[in-house]
Parts: structure tokens; sequence; C-alpha cells
């Protein structure tokens, strides 16, 4: 099967994106390209692919996440390390407007590969360059995975039941978020190109975004001289906030986090008279009082099914949420009205679901042309329209180089 070099449509159209990134943040963040029509191709070692390819579920010995990851990017195989496979990725990038890379800080420099190899054969090149902790400073050469980001990014300190250990999320959030601020990144610097006719690079640390994501705590250390501690499922701010259990045995998330809506929930419950009480007034002081909240909510809500719940809340306009997995996400008639499921055919699976682009334009609308391709599928196309001939191509293969 073979695939178009050019995505129809897009507001990324006629971008061109070379993903030398493996695992989540940098393959993500090309994703996110892709899927506003960039041409994307996908560059992996010959002899040992991007990891993402056997991380997590697989159905007939097919990779799942990787279906995902891998959607609208073209798969060519190269040794970087090597002369042929150095000039495999000069020739690629000589023709692209990003390269990511998520390789140790120092790698590419050491195969002749760094920014100011790349920009001399295309000044106007972006190099987005992801690591666990940036390109510089003392821990620039460690591994960097997103669990030791919502580690040190201080996530996990304040998530967790407060008598219970740091917790860590069961999925990849800090490489997510990383992933949105380097494609934001990216989009930044090509705009400045618009301006300057030059490239740069865009230097992300996995650890930072996340970082950002988690609200004041450093400015309340700096002024306070407190930190956050673990509140489960409610929070310092506001109350009741929190998950509770509804008779049919669902649960349901009540947010409170206006005034307005913290008072339609009391009265919804039958506890009109905790409105009066001069502490209900602050969020912060209702959450010195989430026990009583909890118990006056979470006992109405435990009498009533998950149904009869989200229907009381939404005729007070209060808000509530049903705790879905995946199951109810795609029988959910918002998603469906949204459009946030797309059906795309798979080859080797056939007709297949996952979420598609994060957001909707009014024109030139993302879309998800094909699913993730196998290991190098693409190589001798995108070589030959790189103007590699099929001889040579034969040659770099021979030579482990492709």
């Amino acid at each position: 099967m073979s695939v178009s070099r050019e995505p129809d449509g897009g507001a990324l159209a006629g971008l061109r994106v070379v993903d030398a990134s493996t695992l989540f943040a940098g393959p993500m963040a090309a994703m996110h390209l892709g899927d506003l029509g960039a041409s994307v191709v996908k560059v992996e070692h010959p002899e040992r692919p991007d990891p993402s390819r056997t991380h997590g579920a697989a159905k007939d010995g097919v990779n799942l996440w990787w279906k995902t990851l891998g959607r609208n990017k073209r798969t060519v195989t190269a040794n970087l390390g090597s002369d042929g496979g150095r000039e495999v990725f000069l020739a690629l990038a000589e023709r692209a407007d990003v390269v990511i890379e998520n390789f140790r800080p120092g790698t590419l420099e050491r195969w002749g590969l760094g920014y100011e190899e790349l920009s001399a054969r295309n000044p106007g090149l972006v190099l987005a360059r992801v690591s666990g902790f940036g390109q510089t400073g003392p821990y620039r050469t460690r591994p960097g995975f997103g669990t030791l980001a919502e580690a040190m990014s201080g996530f996990a300190a304040m998530t967790g039941e407060p008598d219970g250990p740091p917790t860590l999320p069961p999925f990849g959030l800090a490489d997510g978020v990383a992933s949105l601020a380097t494609a934001f990144a990216i989009m930044t610097a090509l705009s400045v190109r618009e301006r300057t006719g030059r490239g740069q690079v865009v230097d992300t640390a996995i650890v930072e975004p996340i970082l950002a994501m988690l609200g004041p705590q450093i400015t309340r250390w700096d002024q306070l001289g407190t930190v956050q501690a673990r509140t489960g499922n409610r929070s310092s701010n506001n109350a009741p906030r929190n998950t509770y259990r509804t008779s049919d045995g669902h649960w349901v998330a009540v947010s409170t986090s206006a005034q307005s809506i913290a008072e339609r929930v009391m009265r919804l419950v039958g506890r009109p008279e905790l409105v009066d009480e001069p502490w209900f007034a602050r969020g912060v002081d209702r959450a010195r009082h989430a026990d009583e909240l909890d118990e006056a909510v979470g006992g109405w809500i435990a009498r009533r099914t998950r149904a009869e719940v989200v229907a009381a809340f939404e005729e007070a306009q209060a808000a509530v949420a049903p705790v879905y997995d995946a199951r109810d996400i795609v029988a959910d008639p918002q998603f469906q009205a949204l459009g946030t499921i797309h059906e795309i055919e798979d080859p080797e699976l056939g007709p297949m679901l996952m979420q598609g682009p994060l957001f909707r334009l009014s024109e030139n609308d993302g879309v998800i042309q094909f699913t993730g391709r196998p290991h190098g599928a693409d190589t001798d196309e995108v070589l030959g329209e790189l103007g590699f001939s099929a001889e040579r191509v034969a040659e770099l293969r021979g030579e482990g180089a492709v």
C-alpha cells in the first residue's frame, strides 16, 4: 500500500516534518502536526524501531498504540550513526521545515547532524529537541522519561491520598503535555521564520511543561513558605469536589469551583442551610468543611442511579460528570456530536476507532488519513523522492544504513 506524500487539505498542508524521535513526547508532537495536514516522515533505526511499536496492548500481534501514535506518518529507516544514514538524514532535513528529535543532548552533534550542519544545508529549518531535562545543565545527559518529569515537577508529590504515597498517572501525562508545548513552540518558531527567513532550535525539557500546568506552587513556596499537600480527589481551593458512588454502582465527579455552582449543589441535595453558613462564602473555607459537605452530597448521590443524578444536576444547572471508561466515551452522544471518535480503515486490522485531532477548524480541518504504518514501509518511496536511485537505496540497505 502506498500513501500520499502530500495530505489533502488541512491547515498545515505543505509543511514538511521529519520525526526522528521515539516513544511519546516527540512523536506525539509530530502526530498533532500530521493531524492538521503536515507531511510527516518518521525515521527509525533499521534494527531498533520506535519502542512504542511494542508498548501496550496488541491484537493478533499488531500493536495498537502505534496505530494512533504513528498515524499520518510515512515510515523510513536510517541508521543515523552510519555514513549512509547521515546522507539520508541530511537529504531529508534539507527539504524539511521541521525536524523533531529526542536523542540525548550531544548525540546528533556526535553524528555530524547537529543544528550547525543541518542549518548549513537548510537555513530555514526548525529543529525541535525534546529531552527529559533540556539541552543544558547538570542533568542534560540523564535518561529522561515522562515518569521522571511527573516526579520532579511536583505532580506526584501533590497527587494521591493524604495518608498515601505520591502517585503517578497510569499514562504518559508529562509526555502528552510536552507534546502540546513542543507543537506550540514549533509553530511559534515557524511564525518567526515568516518574518526573518531563518529557522531556530526549540528546546523542550519534558519536566517544564507539566510544571507550568500545576499552578502557582513555586510562587506559593516563595511567598508563603508552604507546599501543596496531597488531598486525594478533594481540592484545597473549594468543596464539595470529589467522586461519589451512585446506587447502581457507577461513579460521578462533582466540581464547585464557582460559588454559584456550590450553592446550587447544596440546595439540590437538600442542605440549603449550609449555604447560609459564614464559611460557605469562600472556596478555601468550604474546603475546610469538606467532610460535612462530602457527607451531604455523597449521601444524596448514593440513593440515586447515575442517570438520575446526572439529570437532576443538569436540571439544577450544577456541575457533574459521569466517570467514564472507553466504553462510555464511544457511546456518549456529546462525543458523537463533536466527532471526537474516528473510524479508520487499517490494512492489517480492518476498521478501528481512535480519538481524532485535538480541535475542529471551520476551514481546513484536521483529518486522519491513515493509521500507523509498518516499520520502514515507505523507505524506498521517500528516498526516491529525495533523488536516491534504486541502486543507491539497495547499496544503503546492504550497508545496514537503511
